[in-house]
Order: structure tokens, then C-alpha cells, then sequence
């Protein structure tokens, strides 16, 4: 019984989070300030609610794997075998968000080299096809994967449990923020501040923008949260900064 209190609580925090992170910027770019927000708009396609519900759908379907994925790593026996510790104070405070960003690196590099995989012409229709039917993708397709990749999304916790301690509130803090930055990239619009362009922040971090040119050329900008691999193996999108620069100077015109 516990196993299945243990897979039902995982899979209602999920879905609680992909409601709320992702229908609140959801209805409030979409909807409520939908002209407030019509110069930060990068593709000017419409939407269909045919997409929408095809995301949701899909989203719901891989929430039952990242929760089945979290029972077994969390609240089975397998947890004796990973670092994962339940008491925080076995390691100092600072760990905690110390913990998270190495977290956050770890699942960029793992994101990325898995990601490449999926776009090979051989496996790419049979899995990632599907979180491509977002052509221009909402933030309801932040979780619209084939089950198939959904395993390959959720085996990062493993990875992580594997690698470096973590308690349960690194990994909250974690699963919640890496969601939290996926739906940002799958918004459809560009949010960040006109003084992000010529930081060095720009330099480090993907974008809106930057993942949305991934779902419209189906090619190139691999990387999750960091712009490293892509850069460092010539994958980014050649005409990325000039799209970007684009659609700032149409957000702020003066």
C-alpha cells in the first residue's frame, strides 16, 4: 500500500504543478492580457484547441511515468541503494541550493545528449514525433511526450539519486524549478527584460525564443536550461541572436 500512496502523492503533485505553472501563464498570456502581450508573441500562428487537448492528454500520460519513476526511486526499497537522505541536517544548509544548480547542470547535459538521440531519422517518428506536433508549442506542452520518451525524460531522477545526495526538498526544489523553466520555454512568448539582451546571462541561458526555433525547425538549440553544449558542438540555431534581437526591438521599440 505504501508503493501506491507513495505513486498516487507524486502523481498528484505533478499534475497539481502542471496546472498551475502551466495553465496560470497559460490563461494570462492567452487569454486575460492576451494584447498586453501581443509584441512578445514569437510565432504569429495561431492556436487550435485541438493542440491543446493533444498536449494535455499527452502531458497526463507522462505524468503517470514520472510518478512511476518517483515511486520506485523514492518510496520502493531501491531508495537504499541511492544517496538520497531523509534527515536535512546530514548535510549543511548551503548544500541544499548548492544541490539544485548541480542538479539543474547535470540534467542540461543528459537533456541534451538524450535529446540529440531522439532526433536520429531512425527513433525520431516512433518517440519525440509527438512533442513536435507542437509546432508552435503552449505551455501545456511542457510534459506532451510519447510514453516511450517520457521514460527517457524521468530517468534523470535516477541519474541524480545515483550521483550526488540529495534530500527530498533538493528534489522538490528541483523537479519544481526545471518545470518551471520548461514551461517559460515552450511559452510562446519572449518574457525576459530588455536588459537580459546585453547581460551575461544571455550567454549562458536558453530563452523562449531559443526553444521555440527548436519546435519550428525541428533542428538545432538541443539544450535545455544552458546554451554550453550547443554552442560548444555547433548546434545552435545560426540565426538565433538576430531572431531574438528581432523580436526584442518589436517588444521595445524606443
Amino acid at each position: 500500500m505504501e508503493l501506491v500512496f507513495g505513486f498516487l502523492k507524486i502523481y498528484g503533485i505533478t499534475i497539481l504543478r502542471y496546472v498551475v505553472f502551466a495553465g496560470v501563464p497559460f490563461f494570462l498570456c492567452y487569454h486575460f492580457f492576451k494584447q498586453s502581450f501581443n509584441r512578445s508573441q514569437i510565432q504569429q500562428r495561431l492556436h487550435n484547441k485541438k493542440q491543446y487537448v493533444n498536449e494535455i492528454i499527452h502531458s497526463l500520460q507522462s505524468s503517470v511515468v514520472i510518478a512511476l519513476v518517483g515511486m520506485l526511486f523514492v518510496y520502493s526499497p531501491l531508495n537504499k541503494y541511492t544517496l538520497m537522505y531523509k534527515n536535512l541536517h546530514d548535510y549543511p544548509l548551503w548544500w541544499v541550493p548548492l544541490n539544485v544548480l548541480l542538479a539543474l547542470i547535470i540534467h542540461d547535459t543528459y537533456f541534451y545528449w538524450m535529446h540529440r538521440l531522439l532526433h536520429h531519422k531512425k527513433i525520431f517518428k516512433y518517440t519525440h514525433l509527438v512533442h513536435h506536433q507542437s509546432t508552435n508549442p503552449s505551455p501545456w506542452a511542457s510534459y506532451s511526450f510519447h510514453i516511450l520518451e517520457a521514460f527517457t525524460e524521468a530517468l534523470i531522477l535516477p541519474i541524480l539519486l545515483f550521483t550526488m545526495p540529495m534530500h527530498i526538498l533538493s528534489i522538490f526544489l528541483f523537479t519544481l524549478s526545471s518545470f518551471i523553466i520548461n514551461v517559460y520555454g515552450h511559452l510562446g512568448f519572449e518574457i525576459t527584460p530588455k536588459w537580459f539582451r546585453n547581460s551575461v546571462l544571455f550567454k549562458v541561458l536558453n530563452t523562449s525564443v531559443y526553444h521555440n526555433m527548436h519546435h519550428h525547425h525541428f533542428k538545432g538549440n538541443y539544450g535545455l536550461y544552458f546554451r554550453f553544449w550547443d554552442r560548444l558542438l555547433k548546434t545552435e540555431h545560426p540565426n538565433y541572436v538576430k531572431d531574438f534581437d528581432a523580436l526584442q526591438q518589436q517588444r521595445f521599440p524606443n
